[in-house]
């Protein structure tokens, strides 16, 4: 019985490994595919996707040519304005002999007054108080002033703290803008569960329309005026703003022309 010998020459190479499903020396393949198939797709998804974000681009520059920058298209879903409060709670909780319990609330009333500084509103024009300013005809309208020393002794210049260090806080009342309202003058109504001395230093909201530059809106300053008989009591305040086309009664919206904050100031 005989046996051949095998040479190591006469071993075959195995025709594919795992090696060529990533790269074949043989026929040059990466990943299965040659160069110039690789060349092929990505020109044609380059293509592709250019296509739709030049689509897409049109389509969204031909929707903003719809839009004006100063009104919003669809403000059917607002009927009335609502009103929100500076501070920035719906509790104004602090002890008057505890800074860093006030200084929050003093925080977000000096941010807010920045940009109503005299300085910053000496551009605006000077309007009649109670009078709606329409500027009918004019190309260029400008926005009436409403300076912070408008505010009296909510405006914090006389008083940094706005009342809160003696026990006396300000609370501003802002309305927020409606662009198809057209309410005048508006008046404020003030209710609380508490017989309470009170300092409104603005009654007056829309001085004028808010399209222009440099308007901001007009503020309502209310210094609630404790007396010592009213701390270590908890106090809830009703803000109500009052003129024509404005709702202030709504029940499934509690914000509608109306604002409600809980107060207890105590020594």
């Amino acid at each position: 019985m005989s046996t051949k010998e095998e040479k190591p020459g006469d071993e075959k190479e195995p025709e594919s490994t795992w090696k060529h499903s990533i790269y074949n020396p043989r026929t040059g393949e990466f990943f299965g595919r040659t160069a110039s198939s690789w060349g092929l797709i990505l020109l044609f998804y380059t293509v592709f996707y250019g296509f739709l974000t030049g689509m897409f681009s049109l389509t969204l520059w031909v929707m903003l040519q719809t839009l004006d920058e100063n009104v919003p298209k669809y403000n059917d879903r607002v009927s009335s304005p609502g009103l929100v409060i500076i501070p920035k709670s719906m509790e104004i909780v602090y002890n008057k002999s505890e800074p860093l319990q006030y200084r929050q609330f003093i925080q977000h009333l000096e941010t807010l007054l920045q940009k109503y500084n005299d300085s910053e509103q000496v551009e605006n024009e000077m309007c009649l108080s109670g009078q709606y300013y329409e500027q009918e005809g004019e190309a260029q309208k400008k926005a009436c002033q409403f300076r912070r020393s408008f505010l009296g002794r909510c405006s914090g210049l006389a008083d940094p703290t706005f009342g809160y260090a003696q026990g006396q806080p300000c609370v501003l009342i802002k309305m927020n803008r409606v662009s198809h309202s057209d309410s005048g003058c508006s008046s404020l109504v003030l209710r609380t569960t508490k017989v309470l001395k009170t300092t409104l230093a603005i009654g007056l909201f829309v001085l004028s329309p808010f399209l222009q530059s440099g308007y901001v809106q007009p503020l309502v300053a209310m210094n609630l005026l404790l007396s010592k008989e009213n701390y270590n009591q908890d106090i809830t305040v009703e803000c109500r703003v009052e003129g024509s086309n404005l709702k202030n009664n709504d029940d499934r919206d509690k914000f509608l022309g109306r604002v409600t904050f809980r107060l207890l100031v105590t020594e």
